[in-house]
């Protein structure tokens, strides 16, 4: 593969929401391009080749082609439309500096396609929209590009649409010179044709968002005189690099009807890697320089058991390289390039060096994971993407004995792939948990051990932490005595049981006269800290206890730092249940940031769950963030809850607050499930 200058190079993303046509699109591009023989179907196009991607007939994670035309490198990539595969939604847009959001014309404006936006934008990229599957009964490019005009303003700016005709596209305009043809898949053929009032609408939305990207070109618009195709396409470019346009296309993705023109177009108005320059740490551009020593960043992980880990990586500045050597930012190792490659989907070209704003992928790198910048000259690094939080979680189990290493190295793996995925044990369950973005990610991820790392799991819904403690006080004795010939055991204490606000057992003594000789002491202590390990109601940890060692007694020769220790267990068995003891559960701080429209029926579920709304604040965009309190234990389907009811435009995050004592008509059944 030939190199070129980051002048020469366009990268876009295809974002949108799940079923909208992305990953169709990509193969009629390359399809169209002579990369390929046909068009996939879902579950056989070129982009979707991960197993797992086959067999649901979606896309699970970025993919990216290189199509070379016209002198130029466009840098395709697919992101997943799928809410849960939100990762490959974050690395595209880490790497690409535009983006197209794909719409289908019968769907119209989603909520996958209005987050895409929101993210493209908040990331600062370019945004244009393709409206798609206008051979679908109900499709209406017309009623879409309202919506985004709603939605958007002045900033929509349609470049090519349909000729209608008794509900049927029968042909494609090109606004920008307005020229129409009828497509047949990939042949276009030109036709002479009379605007209708729709299509010199949509020409005037074209002009005037031109028009409003110069002051020369606005007097030019208002004194009448016709814009030249390069002041169009010069324009929509620099419109589209500012933000100030977003340009709209259209066509049928399956067949290819109108995706030449949509090509045509889209390459010349992307804008290129050389104005898109990669943002430092430090919030400075990082010139695109080719003579500059090599940085790069590394924006996607693929971790293959038998090829190793594969590292997706965009090139900042300088050449990169077979053999290079750069260091690694964040840990200051010397890391091998022994071989750069461009990927094309599933398989990987060698490509000997590659220039600024390119991007390319090489194996076996070190301790190099997503988000880690390259560098032969150190600086600044690039200014990693922040992925979002894991929000929902599943206990893993294995099929199989004596598998537990296994998860835990295949886990490791994936969770180098998957930024939005985390994976560990739990001290207070005792149980390895992992947490994702959402039912069908846990799904896949359970999948992908067995057919990557060859291990089956058991997920079962992850334990709740419960905690007990007391309200009383209470003062009892432990006496432990045993004689069976020879030395006997005698232990003997008398200990005060309170309540304090620590959450480790406070213990003390305030023996006098001896009592309880000094170095019985710690022996006392251990007896008791084994004890609150598990408490009397339903075996939880036992917290916010505090024990007063006041009196005792002791034998000469059978007392024994064992006999001490039993008898302190005996005394927290014999006083806990007159301490008035109680189950506690875990709750968390909830923040949800939603459309309004949604706000009465996400707070009835927060309030379904036993939360209590603490606040809101209005936000941006007719959203509100609404902030509450809820037990963590009613909250595994939450993620489901809200994506159910807001159709995914909600967003939230829990964290761990503290634990309150549970309603006592809930405590007694945990505790009987508990004791079975």
């Amino acid at each position: 593969m030939k190199q070129y200058s980051s002048d020469k190079i366009k990268n876009v993303v295809l974002l949108g929401h799940g079923g909208s046509g992305k990953t169709t699109l990509a193969d009629a591009l390359l399809y169209n391009a002579g990369v390929i023989e046909r068009i996939g179907a879902p579950g056989s196009t070129v982009m979707d080749f991960d197993a797992e991607e086959k067999k649901r007939t979606a896309s699970l994670g970025l993919s990216v082609y290189p199509i070379e035309v016209d002198d130029l490198k466009i840098n395709l990539m697919d992101a997943p439309g799928q809410f849960d595969f939100t990762a490959g939604v974050y690395e595209g847009l880490s790497a690409a500096d535009n983006a197209v959001i794909v719409i289908s014309g019968k769907s119209g404006l989603t909520a996958g396609a209005k987050k895409s936006y929101d993210l493209a934008k908040e990331m600062g990229k370019g945004i244009a929209f393709f409206i798609g599957k206008l051979n679908s009964t109900h499709a209406h490019y017309y009623r879409v590009v309202s919506a985004l005009t709603a939605n958007y303003g002045a900033a929509i700016c349609p470049v090519i649409a349909p000729i209608v005709e008794n509900d049927a596209v029968t042909a494609y305009v090109n606004l920008i010179d307005n020229t129409a043809y009828r497509a047949d898949g990939l042949s276009l053929t030109q036709i002479n044709f009379t605007p209708t009032d729709e299509i010199t609408k949509m020409r005037d939305l074209l002009l005037e968002a031109v028009a409003s990207t110069d002051e020369a070109l606005m007097e030019k618009y208002f004194e009448g005189e016709v814009f030249t195709d390069e002041e169009v396409i010069t324009a929509l470019s620099g419109g589209m690099k500012t933000g100030e346009i977003c340009p709209v296309f259209c066509g049928v993705q399956a067949s290819g009807d109108a995706v030449p023109l949509f090509a045509q177009l889209l390459y010349k108005i992307l804008p290129a890697a050389d104005k898109n320059a990669l943002i430092d740490e430090n919030g400075e551009e990082i010139s695109p320089d080719e003579n500059a020593k090599a940085k790069l960043f590394v924006f996607k992980t693929v971790a293959d058991p038998f090829v190793g880990r594969l590292s997706y990586f965009k090139v900042a500045c300088g050449k990169v390289a077979n053999d290079l050597r750069l260091t690694c930012l964040r840990t200051g190792k010397e890391e091998r390039l022994s071989k750069v490659m461009v990927p094309k989907a599933a398989k990987q070209e060698d490509a000997p060096t590659l220039l600024p704003g390119d991007i390319g992928c090489v194996s076996k790198l070190g301790d190099v994971k997503t988000g880690d910048t390259l560098s032969a000259a150190g600086g600044a690094a690039v200014k990693a993407t922040v992925f979002p939080a894991p929000c929902i979680s599943s206990a893993v189990y294995p099929k199989n004995k004596g598998e537990e290493e296994k998860i835990a190295t295949g886990m490791a793996r994936l969770c180098e792939e998957d930024p939005t995925i985390s994976f560990g044990f739990k001290t207070d369950t005792l149980e390895s948990v992992l947490s994702a973005m959402g039912e069908v990610h846990i799904d896949v991820i359970a999948s992908r051990l067995k057919t990557k790392f060859g291990v089956d799991v058991v997920l079962k819904a992850p334990k709740v932490a419960y905690r007990e403690t007391i309200r009383k006080s209470a003062k009892v004795q432990g006496k432990y005595k045993k004689q069976s010939g020879g030395h006997g055991q005698f232990g003997d204490v008398w200990i005060e049981f309170s309540p304090c606000e620590e959450e480790e057992l406070v213990f003390e003594e305030s023996v006098v006269g001896g009592a309880v000789p000094k170095n019985f002491f710690p022996a006392v202590e251990k007896g008791l800290r084994d004890s609150v390990t598990k408490g009397v109601l339903a075996g939880y940890p036992m917290v916010g206890i505090k024990a007063n060692l006041y009196d005792g007694s002791y034998h000469p020769v059978d007392s024994s730092e064992m006999s001490f220790k039993t008898a302190a267990s005996l005394a927290f068995k014999e006083g806990i249940p007159q301490c008035a003891p109680v189950l506690l559960e875990p709750f968390g701080k909830l923040t949800v940031v939603l459309d309004e429209d949604n706000l009465g029926d996400v707070i009835g579920d927060i309030n379904k769950r036993r939360g209590r709304i603490i606040g809101m604040n209005p936000l941006d965009n007719k959203q509100q963030e609404v902030i509450g309190e809820v037990p963590i234990a009613e909250m595994s389907d939450f993620a489901t809850a809200m994506r159910s009811i807001t159709g995914g435009t909600a967003s939230f995050t829990l964290q761990f607050e503290r634990y309150e004592e549970v309603p006592s008509h809930l405590a007694q059944k945990i505790i009987e499930e508990a004791n079975k």
